[in-house]
């Protein structure tokens, strides 16, 4: 889990690097963050039932090796589409790992210990979070773009070994079984949304291709939705969502991922390009977002307490909009303390949204569909990861080359400079070309103070929708323990009558 938290962050402060270095496009770079979020996203519903059927030991152990191997594959390879190829091979073997890490605790724990081994094995992942950007930065600081992907090397191994020796094997027979239509609807939908959305800022949004991708997922998504609906025991129980509580505590999270993902996608490229920061200082100026969202997420859970989920998801997603719209009035000429700022106000409200949502949206099930609820959570949270990521990511690429001035430039001078940041500053570079590089900069902060605004907006309605119509449940209180009745006293002449 500790890896598999590393590589949701870690591959971001490299994506400067991989501009350079392997003449990647934006569109490539969505691409190879994103492969790996939608192969997971499309995928981990049926990962966790093959698991419950085929034994959990057995997949989880198949799932490193497939992440492992997909690692190996990354650091040799030395192209765009090969580096999306060995992405997409790692999201499959993390789709293995993450549902199934945590299904096999309660053969492996009695109820006394269920809890800490729960806490232990989530906080691993929230550790490899922040230390992400920081043993990213290191790494890319003192060796080539690779070595993101080498260190998961020894961590996958020592997880491989550590099941086949300790680890001892469960099932689940009675699990629904896998159902490949649904999977394939699944995953060629997600995948045909996404592409479409990455590919509109080059193609344009009215393209045949991007229009054609569209309408693909869209028939592939309602074939998913109909085919669920009336399956007897689906993969993706959709009827959840007709409980209030659920599906407005799970907008609420989803919303949270799609910000969080975006912005980890935009900010490596303005704190290296436009700030100058190297790649260790990235991971360390990522860090207000990461602190900020620690502290609200501890706090969070004691103001549920006694005010109930609604207000503070409101007033967290209202601090969301009020960092975004904040960060929206950087410039090329904002200090870091300004950028500081904004993170870690943008970190207190992910936390004071995020956690609570998550934990009502399974409060306010019953008990015996909370397998269902966190299934669907997990998912809809990992696709809002993956539409944030395209996007956003499309928003930034969109305004960043309507608004640079490639005026004059020979044609491939001027193509190169419009895919990317870091290529209009090699241009720049290379023909000596200053205003080039300022012109490059004050585009692209321009393209993210858009998707701030977007964001922003898109965070008040949620906490409007919210404040409106989620439910109110407050946690239940511990029971007091009762005084024990008092004995009644029986006269002895009724004693002996009886």
């Amino acid at each position: 889990m500790l890896v598999l938290g590393f590589d949701l962050t870690i591959l971001n402060v490299a994506l400067p690097t991989m501009a350079g270095q392997l003449g990647a496009s934006s569109g490539e770079l969505q691409w190879i963050v994103d492969s790996y979020v939608v192969v997971f996203a499309a995928l981990m519903l049926p990962a966790g039932l093959l698991g419950d059927r085929f034994g959990r030991r057995r997949m989880l152990i198949a799932g490193l090796v497939v992440f492992l191997a997909g690692s190996l594959f990354g650091t040799v390879v030395d192209t765009p589409e090969l580096v999306i190829a060995a992405r997409s091979v790692m999201g499959l073997g993390a789709t293995l790992v993450i549902p199934l890490g945590l299904s096999v605790l309660p053969s492996m724990f009695g109820e006394e210990e269920r809890g800490k081994a729960v806490a232990a094995v989530t906080a691993s992942m929230a550790a490899g979070m922040p230390l992400g950007p920081l043993v990213g930065g290191l790494l890319l600081d003192h060796y080539w773009w690779g070595s993101i992907f080498l260190i998961n090397i020894p961590m996958a191994a020592i997880g491989i070994i550590a099941c086949l020796f300790l680890l001892p094997e469960s099932r689940d027979p009675s699990s629904p079984r896998v159902d490949t239509l649904s999977t394939a609807f699944s995953a060629f939908g997600l995948g045909a949304l996404v592409f479409g959305i990455i590919e509109a800022p080059e193609r344009g949004w009215g393209s045949a291709v991007v229009l054609g991708s569209f309408a693909m997922a869209a028939a592939l998504l309602a074939g998913l939705v109909l085919r669920e609906r009336r399956a007897v025991r689906p993969m993706l129980d959709l009827k959840l969502l007709a409980h209030r509580g659920f599906l407005f505590n799970s907008l609420a999270a989803t919303l949270g991922t799609f910000v969080f993902s975006g912005l980890l996608f935009m900010l490596p490229t303005y704190l290296q390009e436009v700030g100058g920061s190297d790649a260790f200082g990235t991971g360390l100026r990522l860090l207000p977002m990461m602190g900020g969202l620690m502290v609200s997420a501890r706090a969070s859970t004691a103001l549920v307490q006694p005010m109930g989920p609604r207000p503070v998801v409101t007033a967290g997603l209202v601090v969301l909009c009020f960092a975004a719209l904040l960060g929206s009035r950087t410039d090329t000429g904002s200090d870091y303390g300004f950028t500081a700022l904004w993170l870690t106000i943008a970190g207190l409200g992910f936390g004071l949204a995020m956690v609570p949502a998550m934990d009502a949206a399974l409060g306010g099930i019953p008990a015996d569909e909370a397998g269902s609820g966190s299934g669907l959570l997990m998912t809809l949270r990992q696709v809002g990861g993956a539409i944030g990521i395209a996007l956003l990511g499309s928003l930034v690429a969109g305004a960043y080359g309507d608004r640079i001035d490639t005026g004059g430039l020979p044609e491939a001078a001027a193509d190169a400079a419009r895919d990317s940041l870091s290529g209009a500053h090699a241009v720049a570079e290379q023909l000596g070309l200053p205003a080039l590089a300022r012109s490059a900069d004050a585009a692209y902060v321009d393209g993210m103070a858009t998707v701030l605004v977007v964001c922003g907006i898109a965070a008040l309605v949620t906490a409007a929708l919210t404040a409106l119509l989620l439910p109110n449940t407050r946690p239940a209180e511990p029971a007091r323990q009762e005084e024990p009745p008092a004995p009644v006293v029986v006269p002895r002449e009724a004693d002996e009558r009886q």
